[in-house]
């Protein structure tokens, strides 16, 4: 596993040496280490757990912002960061300190007294930890990897579960059936506890509603329950007899209606009077989220971009899944605008390369094929395969700023370039400059 704390995080070198950053799929050492602590766990506000497959981090960013639009207090825990690690957990809407977290890593370590525990359980205790000592309104917990055995799963009555898309990805761990990942997922489901859930394959669809019906779970299934949809630009919910007719979503790309609509759902289950359509239209039209389609207009590389006259993205997208929603929003651009589209591409070698590109295939985009800071990316030269076999035209360039460099000389209109294929790589391009650094 590729290691998730950059040298710049000084603050935390010490934790990372102390404990792994191999994914352990129990909870039964998270558990142990927070009733040491005196169950902080038991001591937040009201708890949304979200796990999916792609969409979970827009969603959440969407809560977030609904919900601070209504004039609540949020905690929000989210992984992998970007650029620090702070990144991974906000309290009551503000990121957590370097101070704090060496004040929180000193008493956690004491209570740990030396048992294994991994650096994902680590910090998902550090998390709770900060939550219990903060006032709060709202608790944002996003899964760091399945759902069932995932370290955030110690919640016996979340108040509202959430679960994005599930799809082929982390096969290593879940896999390989959609049916198997789509039960991990489902392990976030908790007994008389709502439930709403996105669109779903069907075969996963029929995992999830069979966990809540044994659970006695409530569900609402998107598309059946309530919708989300896009109408004339404007995102259109359905809940129940209630439409709300709200504003476009801040963050590109025609599968944000969907995390959008699913976050305005999610909500709308707590029944909390303070979040009404107002907030509603506020917190969606400004959801920020980094490395989701997002436009780079700082940095090195954006100035680059700008000298010639092409327009710069970066999404954090890397499985075949976020490959259709990332060429959906792609092609967007180019009938918008039809100037031609490069893709610049880094990603892990256990990553199903080929799955990615194939839905640009209609694109007909220039891949330029990189690498990047990591014992376990994949080769420029096994990328460039893989779009070849996708039917694309590829080539290789040894970092990040050559490929740019590659993708604007050359003659004609100045293109489109989109820097993809997931987020340590989006994290990379981000940490160039601190203009660009996830506030």
């Amino acid at each position: 596993m590729y290691d998730p704390i950059r040298a710049s995080d000084a603050v935390i070198a010490r934790l990372r040496a102390l404990h792994p950053s191999l994914i352990d799929l129990t909870t039964g050492r998270v558990e142990r280490l927070l009733a040491a602590l005196g169950h902080p766990e038991r001591r937040l506000p009201p708890v949304i757990h979200v796990a999916g497959t792609n969409g979970k981090g827009s969603t959440v960013a969407f809560m977030r912002a609904i919900a601070e639009a209504a004039g609540l207090r949020v905690h929000v825990i989210t992984s992998p960061h970007l650029v620090r690690f702070a990144e991974r957990i906000r309290l009551a809407g503000t990121l957590i300190t370097d101070e704090q977290i060496s004040d929180l890593i000193t008493r956690i370590e004491t209570a740990n007294a030396g048992q294994p525990i991994s650096f994902f359980e680590f910090t998902t205790v550090l998390a709770f930890q900060a939550f219990a000592e903060t006032p709060a309104d709202l608790c944002l917990v996003e899964v760091g990897l399945g759902g069932r055995f995932d370290a955030t799963n110690i919640f016996d009555s979340p108040s509202v579960s959430v679960i994005t898309p599930v799809d082929y990805d982390h096969l290593e761990m879940l896999g390989p059936e959609l049916s198997r990942i789509a039960w991990e997922k489902a392990g976030i489901i908790k007994a008389g506890c709502p439930v709403i859930v996105a669109r779903q394959m069907e075969e996963g669809e029929a995992v999830i509603l069979a966990e809540a019906e044994t659970l006695k779970a409530p569900l609402s299934l998107m598309g059946r329950d309530f919708d989300a949809w896009d109408g004339n630009g404007r995102l259109l919910v359905q809940l129940g007899d209630r439409l709300l007719d709200l504003p476009r979503p801040s963050l590109m790309g025609a599968h944000q209606f969907a995390n959008a609509g699913l976050a305005v759902a999610a909500l709308a289950a707590l029944k909390d009077p303070r979040i009404d359509d107002e907030a509603c239209a506020r917190g969606v039209a400004s959801a920020v989220w980094p490395a989701r389609f997002q436009r780079l207009t700082a940095g090195p590389l954006a100035e680059a971009a700008r000298a010639r006259g092409a327009d710069l993205w970066l999404d954090g997208g890397h499985n075949p899944h976020a490959g259709v929603a990332l060429a959906e929003a792609a092609g967007g651009l180019v009938g918008r605008d039809p100037r031609p589209l490069v893709l610049i591409t880094a990603m892990f070698a256990r990553k199903d390369a080929r799955g990615f590109f194939s839905p640009f295939a209609p694109l007909r985009p220039r891949v330029i094929a990189t690498s990047f800071d990591s014992e376990t990316a994949a080769k420029a030269g096994d990328i460039c395969e893989a779009a070849s076999a996708a039917g694309l035209e590829a080539e290789m360039a040894a970092n990040v700023t050559e490929a740019l460099d590659r993708a604007l000389s050359v003659d004609g209109p100045a293109p489109h370039v989109l820097i993809c294929g997931g987020l340590h790589f989006a994290g990379e391009v981000l940490a160039m400059s601190r203009e660009t650094w996830p506030a």
